[in-house]
């Protein structure tokens, strides 16, 4: 029914959610898988989850305490959601389909509390499969996942991902990563790391975790 690549637990986001949240804001929440990962770490915490696929929503509606069904790109945030009350908010594989993520990061920051963070998931489009496909193929390898997603309407490397927090006002405090030999998911994979140091560190990372934190500055 759905793309089991846009419903599975988050088992590499997980970690990075400090553990004593107690509200956290998951946009494009899916069926709620991950909101129910952190549930299941502390019942007390105040999951809220936003999704545009109302499907989609429906389901996490069992798991979250709250979801919030629309198009974060064109609903008023303030009409739903609090200012300044979120002590974590997630973008799990979420900014490379927006027409506009660097304004939709920096709007979200005002529901961020005093010292909350934005975890957020991006592919990256500088794997090697990308250069290979284009320099030896003259191709664009559209994929019904990963990072050639069909449905990605932006693409960011690092560089660009670190642009894009430095616009919202968000300051980059740990990057992790995803490696992958093969864009899907691969036995093959499990000797990516090998590859993980100069200079094919960044041609072999899959998707970059970043956990930024809210600037002092960005308090209304």
């Amino acid at each position: 029914m759905f793309n089991p690549s846009y419903i599975g637990t988050r088992n590499d986001i997980l970690p990075l959610i400090p553990d004593d949240v107690s509200r956290v804001l998951d946009i494009g929440c899916s069926t709620g898988a991950l909101g129910e990962q952190i549930k299941q770490r502390n019942n007390n915490v105040e999951v809220i989850g936003l999704e545009f696929d109302e499907q989609m929503a429906n389901v996490a509606k069992n798991k979250l305490d709250k979801v919030i069904v629309g198009d974060i790109e064109n609903i008023n945030w303030a009409d739903s959601l609090p200012l300044n009350y979120f002590d974590c908010i997630i973008f799990a594989d979420i900014l490379e389909h927006l027409k506009n993520p660097w304004e939709i990061l920096k709007s979200s920051v005002n529901f961020l509390n005093d010292g909350g963070a934005v975890i957020a998931s991006v592919p990256n489009i500088r794997h090697y499969t990308t250069i290979v496909n284009l320099l030896f193929k003259g191709y664009w390898p559209y994929r019904e996942r990963g990072i050639h997603d069909r449905t990605h309407l932006r693409f960011f490397a690092l560089r660009n991902i670190r642009e894009l927090f430095q616009y919202a006002n968000l300051n980059i405090e740990r990057i992790e990563r995803n490696y992958r030999i093969i864009e899907k998911p691969h036995r093959l994979n499990r000797f990516s790391k090998c590859f993980a140091f100069y200079p094919f560190k960044e041609l072999f990372t899959f998707q970059y975790l970043i956990v930024a934190k809210k600037l002092k500055s960005n308090n209304l």
